[in-house]
């Protein structure tokens, strides 16, 4: 390896783990789930919790390559894996997130997002896992949306399936006027409806063996619509088509520009494929 080489590893090195330094995520954040303003927001250490399910369809591109669309339904109902369940001020009410993203991707190696969309929904009622809309998660007020950037994804099979314990990263920006004002608010107690916002999500993804009937009807058939699922008993096609689970975590980043947030996420990526060549 060329001393040039050899520099330009050690900066991405030096990169990553600089990126990966608290300062990047954004603590102690408010969060007001009526939309009542800061008075009545609690206090968000870190993230939000997520949870829900996806419909991962998967085009063959010629050799190993393929692009992908995703459609995902999530729910949303505590912070900082605390255990006090939020809506506080509206019991039964609930926090909902649709995604609706595209990309690309190898089989064997790994994906990346090149685009799409994130919506965050308050529903005063309890909806999510229903008929009402589509799958209940894009009922009541729409709180947020987000533009979701390229870069972040994960490692696949030679299906096309989350591997690595489906480790997955999105990362998403608002820009001013995207969230919706007396919800969000910074460590600083700004509305973030006023600012320019990044955000990004890791989750864990799996794959669902036996979707639910509202899954495949509300997810694959009304949101993606993808009508082969909907004609007779429905089933994964590996390499086709699949339904992932999804666990994981909302964030709010400090850095200023998205981009410097999408380089984090390359720069890891990096890193990772560093590690793999040592071994």
């Amino acid at each position: 390896m060329t001393f040039l080489k050899k520099l330009g590893c050690a900066a991405a090195i030096a990169f990553a783990a600089g990126a990966a330094h608290a300062d990047n995520i954004m603590n102690h954040w408010d969060f007001n789930p009526t939309g009542g303003g800061k008075a009545g927001a609690q206090d968000i250490n870190e993230y939000l919790d997520i949870n829900g399910a996806a419909f991962i369809q998967l085009t063959a591109t010629g050799g190993s390559s393929f692009s992908f669309a995703e459609h995902g339904a999530f729910n949303t109902v505590q912070a900082d894996g605390n255990g006090a369940l939020f809506p506080v001020t509206f019991p039964g009410g609930n926090i909902s997130i649709t995604l609706d993203a595209y990309g690309t991707g190898t089989f064997g190696g790994s994906f990346k997002f090149t685009g799409g969309t994130v919506r965050m929904y308050q529903n005063n009622v309890n909806q999510y896992s229903t008929t009402t809309g589509m799958y209940g998660a894009d009922q009541g007020t729409l709180i947020g949306t987000f533009n979701v950037l390229m870069g972040g994804g994960g490692r696949v099979d030679g299906q096309g399936n989350p591997t690595d314990n489906g480790q997955v990263s999105v990362f998403a920006e608002a820009k001013v006027g995207q969230l919706k004002a007396g919800y969000f608010f910074n460590d600083n107690g700004v509305d973030m409806s006023t600012l320019n916002n990044t955000a990004f999500a890791f989750t864990n993804a799996n794959t669902i063996g036996s979707p639910t009937t509202n899954q495949v009807r509300e997810i694959a058939c009304e949101f993606a619509k993808f009508s082969p699922a909907c004609s007779g008993a429905y089933a994964n096609a590996p390499g086709q088509y699949f339904f992932v689970s999804n666990n994981g975590q909302f964030k709010f980043a400090d850095v200023p520009e998205p981009g410097s947030v999408a380089l984090f996420g390359i720069a890891l990526f990096g890193l990772g494929a560093m590690r793999r060549r040592v071994k």
